[in-house]
């Protein structure tokens, strides 16, 4: 039996690595790594057979194949064969080209929805399948409807416990089994890396460290907002009393986007640092200590609080919950989860005493059946019961005309209706937009000043 274990990302290969350290992957008797660099401008970012730190990685895998070295100039995203015949061929093909024989398969793969995972699973036709997550976005619903042939394969998942206790929805409605990988096990690995033989520039005490995460190039917003919401980030800093600011930009982000920032950290007295290094934020973390984690959305924010115990602060999330679009886009559960841990303080499952009303739980259900109700109508009732307890404090969340459209709880919140809404709530709405307008006058204003 060999197991092809897949990895797109560079915080892939760390998971990866904890997940055998810790015996959580499918036993066989080779493990090939298959790199598959999911990077959106590959000739921009460090290819992941060159990321620090490397071989002490692969060494837990028996050999290592490079997906898209093979298929280059076509990225392994674009690897999407159709039809039997073509799978077939390839099947022959990359059996020859990886030294596979006529070896019985194990897949351990990250996005099974789209490719090339799922073109990996329609290649390797009889293989079992196992899917490895990625960050905090395996905490929400399957995106689409897997086809049969790839969901009677699925074996299980192993998942990060990056908020202790919180059972994903990813895949849930084929009942996979779950394996967790500890975060004191993913530690480990940061740890090692970051006092292995590739040093992480030295930083003072006591500094802030502010994430970016390039979230213009996922359509969520644009440029200037983003810029904008750095800016936000920067005061939060100064407001806490810290001098120093640590920026480690998102790897497809521009210089210009942090040269711009460095004049505005200038003009509140800030010394500002940008990061020139390929290290994960987490082996940042792990090497300086530092005082404050900022970011919008990031898993940076959820392994600094419960990975490394650093304090985290997360901005901008309110108005991306409403700016976020369709309602299921698959940002939308880190995103919620992130507002509710970090802005609304509200208990990861394993830090509660009182296991009847776990919050958390009950708003990813929640939030994980608006999005794909088809795929989990096992969710509704549970939702209905959180939405009918908790609305009011967690509107920002919800989308009325989704409420609407699914004929869910509060029956007043449905776009239309004529029933009195709560004080508490009346003109939330209304207060969104004005508000939303308010911050994007300020965001013009900034704008024109550093025009002049």
């Amino acid at each position: 039996m060999i197991a092809l274990v897949e990895a797109s990302s560079y915080f892939q290969l760390v998971s990866l690595a904890a997940m055998a350290d810790a015996g959580l992957l499918p036993p066989a008797d080779e493990r090939v790594l298959v790199l598959a660099n999911g990077s959106q401008i590959p000739e921009l970012t460090t290819p992941l057979d060159r990321v620090p730190g490397f071989d002490e990685l692969a060494s837990r895998f028996d050999r290592v194949v490079d997906f898209a070295a093979l298929l280059a100039p076509r990225r392994p995203a674009q690897f999407n064969p159709r039809g039997v015949e073509d799978q077939l061929l390839l099947n022959k093909l990359l059996r020859s080209a990886w030294k596979l024989g006529d070896e019985p398969l194990t897949l351990v793969l990250e996005s099974i929805q789209v490719n090339p995972a799922r073109a990996l699973a329609n290649v390797f036709y009889d293989a079992q399948i196992w899917v490895h997550s990625d960050g905090l976005m395996s905490y929400g619903p399957t995106r689409s409807k897997l086809a049969t042939p790839i969901a009677q394969r699925l074996v299980g998942t192993i998942h990060i416990d990056l908020v202790p206790g919180l059972e994903p929805q990813l895949l849930a409605e084929l009942q996979p089994q779950r394996k967790v990988l500890s975060a004191p096990a993913l530690s480990r690995v940061f740890d090692e890396l970051a006092h292995g033989q590739h040093p992480i520039p030295d930083a003072p005490e006591g500094a802030a460290l502010l994430l970016g995460q390039y979230l213009g190039s996922l359509g969520v917003i644009d440029e200037d907002e983003e810029f904008e919401l750095h800016v936000q980030m920067l005061h939060e800093v100064k407001s806490r009393g810290l001098n120093t600011v640590l920026f480690k930009a998102h790897p497809s982000a521009s210089a210009t986007s942090a040269a711009r920032l460095a004049g505005t950290a200038a003009s509140l007295d800030l010394d500002f640092t940008v990061l020139d290094t390929d290290h994960l934020a987490e082996t940042v973390v792990a090497a300086v200590r530092p005082a404050l984690v900022l970011s919008c959305f990031s898993t940076g924010l959820a392994t600094a609080k419960y990975l490394q115990g650093i304090e985290v602060v997360a901005v901008g999330t309110a108005m991306l919950l409403q700016a976020l679009a369709p309602y299921q886009n698959s940002n939308r559960v880190p995103l919620s989860l992130v507002h509710a841990l970090c802005v609304q303080n509200v208990s990861a499952p394993a830090e509660r005493a009182d296991t009847e009303d776990d919050e958390l739980t009950g708003l990813l259900h929640a939030v994980s059946y608006c999005m794909q109700s088809e795929q989990l109508p096992q969710l509704r009732e549970t939702a209905e019961q959180f939405l009918n307890r908790h609305y009011a404090r967690h509107a920002v969340h919800f989308k009325r005309r989704r409420l609407t459209s699914l004929n869910l709880p509060p029956q007043w919140a449905h776009v239309g209706s004529r029933r009195r809404i709560p004080a508490q709530l009346r003109g939330v709405s209304r207060k969104v937009i004005r508000r939303s307008s308010r911050q994007l006058e300020k965001w013009s204003r900034s704008l024109n000043r550093l025009a002049k």
